[in-house]
């Protein structure tokens, strides 16, 4: 299980099942909403009530595979820098826990939209508007998930930067699409005519930085062999001998 290989490896599979379960999720719940109209997004929600709750339990796969994954890049990235490692994995875990607090608001939501007996007592408009209300904040509080499944790019595209078990534009790349992440989500925030066109925009560069290390992951793994540069990591608190062991490991 320490072969950085086959830890890159198992992180591969990982964050491909966070791709897949995210993906369904996500398009699953903004597919529903309709911000603004309170009547549309509740029949929504009751026409499809069955996927909201298969997109639920996507979400809590995913987030637990996401979870692991941190785990996973920390046993074979803690080497190069203890500090980012473990910045990676509280990143993660934070974002981990709004993603549920979120789909709480959206499961609740559903649970109102199918039960007559909120309607007997708010009417219809107000149980309706209660569904909107539900999904306006599971969709604002899924921007600021995003904002920390942009953070832990950077401390991760720093370690993969730094290893040499990555390409160093790969790192560089991590990095710039972790920010902008953020950036993205305050634009939402700030300028709400303009902030969805700009995030979408922005969005662009993780989306590439993030397919591009899943497939190194799964089909390279990491490199076999450290470039010359990599010489200089005992400067940054790593021992020798930890460096020469973790050679022979390889």
């Amino acid at each position: 299980m320490n072969s950085p290989k086959r830890l890159a490896r198992i992180a591969g599979v990982l964050y491909l099942i966070v791709a897949i379960f995210a993906a369904y999720a996500f398009s699953v719940i903004t597919g529903l909403y309709v911000a603004g109209d309170a009547a549309t997004t509740a029949a929504n929600v009751v026409a499809n009530a069955g996927l909201v709750r298969i997109a639920v339990v996507a979400d809590f796969v995913m987030v637990t595979a996401w979870i692991f994954l941190a785990l996973t890049l920390y046993r074979l990235l803690k080497h190069v820098h203890q500090g980012a490692a473990s910045a990676m994995v509280v990143l993660v875990a934070i974002g981990a826990g709004i993603v549920c607090l979120n789909d709480v608001f959206a499961f609740e939501g559903m649970q109102i939209a199918t039960d007559s007996s909120y309607a007997a007592a708010l009417g219809i408009g107000g149980a309706n508007a209660l569904v909107l209300m539900l999904l306006d904040i599971q969709h604002y509080g899924g921007l600021v998930s995003s904002i920390f499944m942009g953070l832990w790019l950077v401390p991760l595209g720093y370690l993969a930067y730094k290893s040499g078990m990555f390409p160093k534009a790969l790192g560089v790349l991590l990095v710039v699409g972790g920010v902008c992440y953020p950036v993205g989500v305050l634009a939402v925030y700030v300028t709400p005519a303009f902030g969805e066109t700009v995030k979408t925009l922005l969005i662009n560069v993780p989306t590439v930085a993030e397919v591009w290390l899943l497939g190194y992951l799964l089909v390279l793994g990491v490199r076999s062999s450290p470039p010359a540069d990599r010489a200089p990591v005992a400067a940054f608190g790593v021992p020798l001998d930890d460096v020469f062991q973790y050679s022979e490991v390889k």
